[in-house]
């Protein structure tokens, strides 16, 4: 039952941190470090990622309108804006995907440590404010997820590879940096961005489920399906919390809390 209740936890701080620009793989590497789970190195390296699910099937259901091309009428009707905007999705991937299925075993080796998360928790919570202090006048010339070209598309996607290399940049936080910087709407920026995690987060998961294997144990079905469940359930409130945030308010104060949760692991670990 205690690693159960580790699993909720940790589902809640996916949900939670999905989302938001501030690293919820950080999180999770950090939160381990406090409260590991009684369970082999191999499922908890998969647990990391394929917990995500939860997250991108509470995506699915509530942009299930924006982002299915298919409209069953009278006769089945093809909205090809859809299609045209999952290509844009697609090309946006590529950079991280090359670099996960490469690269991936040595990156989770060398680079998933409190040192590095701490270092890219400060590094783009300062970036956030200097982009937004930049923005603060500029009006954006992208406000609809229309209007997105494959050049804009290809450049957020650059910004995401940040992410899939260095844990605690945030996937959200580094594709909404450079969506920002190239002019996109903060509502546009953070939109894009939960589409790009679906076919990066699928794609990701279904590597480490291949990789670990379907021969689980009882306890470990139990933790991956509460984990992803809870995820779930957290990030609908969190994706809503988010939308409504960001018409009103800038990004700035999650760059400070980067800042001063990545302050706080270099000092507590560090000491």
């Amino acid at each position: 039952m205690l690693e159960i209740l580790k699993a909720a936890i940790y589902g809640i701080v996916e949900g939670v941190t999905e989302w938001l620009p501030v690293s919820s793989t950080g999180h999770m590497i950090l939160l381990e470090k406090i409260m590991p789970m009684n369970v082999s190195q191999e499922f908890w390296n998969m647990f990391l990622v394929v917990v995500q699910l939860g997250a991108i099937l509470a995506v699915v259901l509530m942009f299930w309108k924006k982002i299915f091309p298919f409209r069953f009428e009278k006769a089945r009707v093809v909205d090809w804006n859809i299609m045209e905007l999952w290509g844009k999705i697609l090309v946006a991937c590529i950079p991280a995907g090359i670099v996960g299925v490469v690269f991936g075993d040595w990156l989770d080796e060398h680079l998933y440590n409190f040192w590095v998360v701490a270092v890219m928790l400060i590094a783009v919570g300062i970036i956030f404010i200097i982009v937004e202090n930049k923005n603060k006048h500029n009006k954006p010339v992208i406000c609809h997820t229309r209007e997105l070209t494959w050049q804009v598309a290809f450049i957020i996607g650059l910004f995401q590879l940040l992410a899939a290399v260095f844990p605690g940049t945030s996937r959200s936080g580094a594709t909404i940096i450079g969506a920002l910087m190239i002019g996109v709407s903060r509502t546009v920026a953070a939109e894009f961005t939960f589409y790009l995690a679906i076919p990066v987060m699928f794609g990701a998961s279904l590597l480490k489920l291949l990789k670990f294997g379907f021969a689980f144990t009882s306890l470990e079905l139990a933790i991956l399906l509460v984990g992803m469940v809870v995820s779930f359930l957290v990030s609908v409130v969190v994706i809503r919390f988010l939308m409504g945030y960001i018409r009103k308010h800038d990004f700035k104060v999650f760059g400070w809390y980067r800042i001063f949760l990545g302050a706080l692991v270099l000092i507590y670990f560090g000491l």
